[in-house]
């Protein structure tokens, strides 16, 4: 008797997900059902109601009203690294996995980082710009009298320091940064000393290093944790750099300091809400504030690497769920 096959819900583009399936995937033993990014739940239940394991993509929600009319849910996986928008407790009380694909992203996100931080210290969009503008001699002329820093020069201090603040540090020390990090629970002597990376208390290293940029989840600790107090630790002629997620963000607080010069400028791959209106305070700037700020629509982590990792891990965790094992990567502590 053929053995009934597994349901997998998937919230995101079949396209997407066949692009990037692996070959060790065990199709024989699921059924396959897709809805679209952003459906409600009703749209989701509708495709998948009886569905033991969910995909969703990471910044999808997955509410507690959800977890509850899905009765043989057993995981709950993020496509990505990030899993705020998912109800952790709610799925815990039922015993229910939920993982991410840790360490996916890792070396794609480092490299936004760093191409951010050089658009802004070159000049780049605003360089373009005068260029296709005949503007040339003109900006080249200013930018020789009031000064170009090189990322040689700078301290970069980086909140958190998981994967991808690992790899962004591994990046920036051959430029000759000095690197220094924050994080809840320091890291062990031989981590500091392998990633060339020196411990600050949040606030020294918000007055203390050129660059500050973002690597932690979103958390009820870290929501809106670059705020006002944070912002005027800063040193006016700093950059912040976001490739973690918006919610970090007080968006009028960045706001204000950008307007009243507190910092220098913004590179942000991240903003919050996603989609990003065109109305957002971050992105409706006027000018000359607005070529302080270099934004990009979230691609930090979307890399044809990253997904194939994602894949990888993903579809792993869901073989050994199949095979009643435990999977890797859980994130709500179960």
């Amino acid at each position: 008797m053929q053995q009934k096959k597994v349901k997998v819900l998937v919230e995101g583009t079949r396209a997407r997900y066949e692009k990037f399936l692996p070959q060790e995937a065990p199709l024989d033993r699921v059924e396959l059902a897709f809805c679209g990014r952003g459906s409600n739940n009703a749209e989701l239940l509708a495709a998948g109601g009886d569905a033991q394991i969910l995909c969703v993509d990471a910044i999808s929600p997955v509410d507690a009203a959800l977890i509850a009319e899905m009765p043989n849910l057993r995981l709950i996986h993020s496509e990505g690294v990030a899993f705020n928008c998912i109800d952790l407790t709610a799925a815990k009380k039922r015993g229910i996995y939920v993982c991410n694909c840790k360490g996916c992203n890792a070396a794609a996100v480092a490299e936004q980082t760093v191409m951010l931080i050089l658009e802004l210290l070159r000049h780049g969009l605003t360089g373009d710009a005068a260029v296709r503008a005949g503007r040339q001699m003109e900006m080249k002329e200013r930018l020789m009298v009031e000064g170009i820093t090189e990322l040689g020069e700078c301290s970069v201090g980086m909140i958190g320091f998981g994967d991808i603040a690992k790899a962004a540090a591994a990046r920036l020390y051959p430029f000759g940064c000095e690197l220094f990090y924050y994080a809840p629970h320091r890291r062990d002597p031989e981590t500091e000393s392998e990633y060339h990376v020196a411990y600050l208390e949040l606030e020294e290293l918000a007055a203390r290093c050129d660059i500050v940029s973002v690597h932690t989840a979103v958390t009820e600790q870290t929501r809106g944790m670059i705020n006002r107090d944070f912002l005027a630790r800063m040193k006016p002629n700093s950059l912040l750099i976001n490739t973690a997620r918006g919610e970090i963000v007080d968006n009028l607080a960045l706001r204000e300091a950008l307007l009243e010069g507190r910092i220098l400028g913004a590179g942000l791959d991240t903003l919050a809400p996603e989609p990003t209106p065109a109305d957002h305070p971050l992105v409706d700037l006027p000018e000359g504030v607005r070529d302080r700020v270099v934004l990009a629509p979230h691609l930090g982590g979307i890399t044809t690497g990253s997904f194939r990792r994602a894949h990888r891990s993903m579809w792993g965790n869901i073989a050994a769920v199949l095979d009643g094992s435990r999977p890797v990567n859980i994130v709500n502590g179960l």
